[in-house]
């Protein structure tokens, strides 16, 4: 090793236009290889962090869809019942309105009697 370091010693590099122009552009492909890497490390990492959000807001809207499809869900079963509600009332309403059912109402209700009945309370 120490005669080849002594041949590089003695060599003596050429002062010409041409070796100044290859070294230039030996230079500038290193900084536009320099260049290169960085603007795909930059580009990778972009790419990365977009991708990551992306992933994360179709994970959160996924999950408000399942939220919201629970919500619309316990509302229908709620509106099924007030309809069945709402259609006992009208069926309640049409039987207000005739004269038998409020005198059966009565008398069962509040223990109204019609003439020559007798009321008798019986144990449950």
């Amino acid at each position: 090793m120490g005669a080849l370091d002594k041949k590089k010693k003695n060599i003596s590099q050429i002062d010409s236009p041409y070796v100044q122009y290859q070294e230039k552009r030996t230079q500038s492909f290193e900084r536009k290889k320099l260049g290169l890497k960085r603007r795909l490390v930059f580009f990778m990492l972009f790419a990365v962090m977009t991708t990551g959000i992306v992933l994360a807001t179709l994970y959160s809207q996924k999950s408000a869809l399942k939220d919201k499809e629970a919500q619309k869900q316990e509302l229908k079963e709620q509106l099924s019942s007030l309809q069945k509600e709402e259609e006992q009332l009208k069926e309640e309403i049409i039987k207000l309105n005739d004269d038998e059912y409020i005198a059966k109402l009565a008398r069962k209700e509040y223990f109204l009697s019609d003439d020559g009945e007798i009321i008798f309370n019986l144990p449950e």
